[in-house]
């Protein structure tokens, strides 16, 4: 083991290898299930030789130690219909939105129990339970009746509505600040001799 493993990790590289977990998620190259595990041990890492394994099986990642050196694009992924009007991927993207923030906070919860069980030196009652149990209900309820009603499709077309706007408003604020380097020009170019 060399000494880059046994260095704390820092928020900033658990949330690195969250991003890139999420980002296999939506590529498919991940089930729920596996994510939610990696996930939660992302989040439970202490050193980078615990962040290490969670994504050395997955192509395209970037190992943690050089997660700060590589830039990311801070677009999220664009959703283009395909020959049939469907958006592809839409399904699996839904549900990891869908479920995202479900798996963040049922790991909070069960985190501060388990410290406060440590610090009470006895098992406690599970509390979690009460908020992963009712909430997951309803999240399944929701997640069933979304995809017999067609959810992950109208989501879609939402995000790629949403990042069509954005590409729009950029394009017409570069246009703007063009212009206006333009009309600068010209008012320099006025006021010099001829």
């Amino acid at each position: 083991m060399d000494r880059r493993d046994q260095m704390r990790a820092a928020d900033s590289d658990r949330t690195a290898v969250a991003d890139q977990l999420r980002q296999a998620l939506n590529e498919g190259r991940l089930d729920l299930g596996e994510y939610d595990d990696r996930l939660q041990r992302a989040y439970a890492a202490k050193t980078y030789a615990d962040l290490d394994g969670l994504l050395t099986d997955l192509p395209g990642t970037v190992p943690v130690d050089q997660a700060q050196l590589v830039p990311t694009d801070p677009k999220p992924a664009v959703f283009r219909p395909g020959p049939d009007g469907r958006y592809p991927g839409a399904t699996r993207a839904w549900l990891a939105d869908t479920w995202d923030g479900y798996f963040g906070l049922v790991g909070l919860v069960v985190a501060i129990w388990a410290v406060t069980s440590v610090l009470a030196t006895d098992f406690l009652y599970f509390w979690p339970g009460w908020v992963a149990g009712p909430l997951g209900a309803l999240l399944l309820v929701g997640t069933v009746t979304g995809l017999a009603k067609g959810e992950p499709q109208r989501w879609a077309a939402k995000q790629a509505a949403k990042q069509a706007a954005r590409e729009r408003a950029k394009i017409e604020k570069r246009a703007r600040i063009e212009e206006r380097k333009r009309r600068r020009d010209e008012q320099a170019g006025q006021g010099e001799p001829a």
